[in-house]
């Protein structure tokens, strides 16, 4: 064709597309109306399960550890780390697992039936924080990240006057990292937490739990040991009334003999089993849960922090998870347990050992990854309205509002 036909054709093109209003340069040149940008929102700004980025619940994403301006209340964080793993590896890719298996859950459908409550559309700001950049290269400086990354997003100031500090959904990686979240939790609130933990193992094991000749000072944090270092280091409370709870064992013991429980009471913690459903019931399990963490006549709630081993599920329910031990609880038992204890003072909660390369090709171990992360969230926003009449209160006093 010749250029002077080309450039007719081309001509002639652009003629048409301004004369249907199809330029939109004058566009970026001005300053859009709060109307305007509403329209746009209600045109464009809805999101199908299937579409997306692939965020928590399609939660704004926001890299919070870099953008210290953009405050939240409750922020999802990713931390895919699976190098302190005593088994099968590959639960550092349980974040983007869980996020992807989150895809149904929606703003404008996420009213939870069981707790009467959206979470998606209450009073707390929830972002997905993105992920913990932890290096795969060095376990020591892993932890260092980690401990930092939760100290920085936990300092922070909330989006809400009915907080006094954001929380944190920890998205794991292995269940490792509830050691550098308890540090943190320990610094922010300026005293030990005592720890709701779901899971088929007791992970207070003492390090040479794991006999080796190679031994050496970092071999001591893994993903069953993690809560030993925490009673080791004060992280946890040891007052003989104060006791933190297991939730769901059923695992093996060394040697031939009872002493790994009669460690892990030595530890102050109280011990329900996978088994203790048969005769105790959901409701019976939720009630022992609540009689442990009762506060005493005249104080106030301990913080608690919430742990939940995807492994707490029979592998009919997770396969999908480094340490799978059999005859666990059912999905729709582990949520109902979680709707009993909602009452808590949860401060901070994780789901970790996701490993998705084990599960099957329904997500079944990530589904309900996700749906855990679904019941902490509505836990934790129903909680925080029970704040609300204090900050009106203190509002019209003039006191602090935090």
């Amino acid at each position: 064709m010749r250029p002077v036909i080309v450039s007719a054709v081309l001509a002639a093109a652009g003629s048409v597309v301004n004369a249907c209003g199809g330029s939109h340069d004058h566009d970026h040149d001005r300053d859009f109306s709060p109307e305007e940008l509403a329209e746009l929102e209600k045109k464009w700004g809805f999101e199908w399960g299937f579409s997306g980025i692939g965020s928590f619940a399609h939660l704004k994403y926001v890299k919070c550890l870099t953008t210290p301006s953009e405050l939240f209340d409750i922020g999802i964080i990713g931390v895919p780390f699976d190098t302190a793993v005593s088994y099968r590896p590959g639960a550092r890719f349980g974040p983007r697992a869980i996020r992807q298996a989150s895809s149904r859950q929606t703003s404008f459908r996420g009213f939870n039936p069981r707790a009467n409550i959206n979470p998606y559309q209450n009073w707390a700001k929830i972002l997905d924080c993105g992920d913990v950049p932890v290096t795969p290269m060095d376990n020591a400086m892993a932890l260092v990240q980690m401990t930092e990354a939760f100290k920085e997003l936990g300092s922070r100031k909330p989006a809400s006057p009915l907080l006094q500090k954001p929380k944190l959904i920890t998205l794991g990686g292995d269940h490792s990292l509830a050691l550098p979240a308890l540090r943190a939790l320990k610094e922010i609130y300026g005293r030990p937490l005592r720890v709701l933990h779901f899971d088929a193992h007791l992970d207070t094991w003492h390090p040479e739990k794991y006999p080796s000749t190679w031994t050496s000072d970092q071999a001591q944090f893994n993903h069953g040991s993690m809560f030993w270092m925490a009673s080791n280091e004060g992280l946890l409370s040891n007052s003989s009334s104060s006791r933190s709870v297991h939730a769901g064992l059923r695992t093996r013991l060394s040697g031939d003999d009872f002493y790994d429980f009669d460690d892990d009471t030595a530890q102050n913690w109280y011990r329900l089993t996978s088994d203790d459903i048969d005769d105790l019931g959901t409701s019976g399990i939720v009630s022992a849960i609540l009689e442990q963490f009762a506060p005493r006549e005249g104080e106030e709630q301990d913080p608690v922090y919430l742990s939940v081993d995807i492994d707490v599920l029979d592998p009919a329910f997770a396969p999908g998870t480094g340490t799978p031990e059999p005859g666990g609880w059912t999905s729709r038992e582990l949520i109902r347990i979680l709707r009993g204890i909602e009452g808590l003072n949860v401060v901070g909660a994780d789901v970790v050992e996701v490993a998705p390369a084990y599960q099957g090709a329904g997500e079944e171990t990530a589904l309900a990854g996700a749906q855990v992360v679904y019941e902490i969230l509505s836990s934790m926003v129903k909680k925080g309205r029970e704040g609300m009449g204090r900050v009106d209160v203190e509002k019209q006093t003039g006191k602090d509002e935090l």
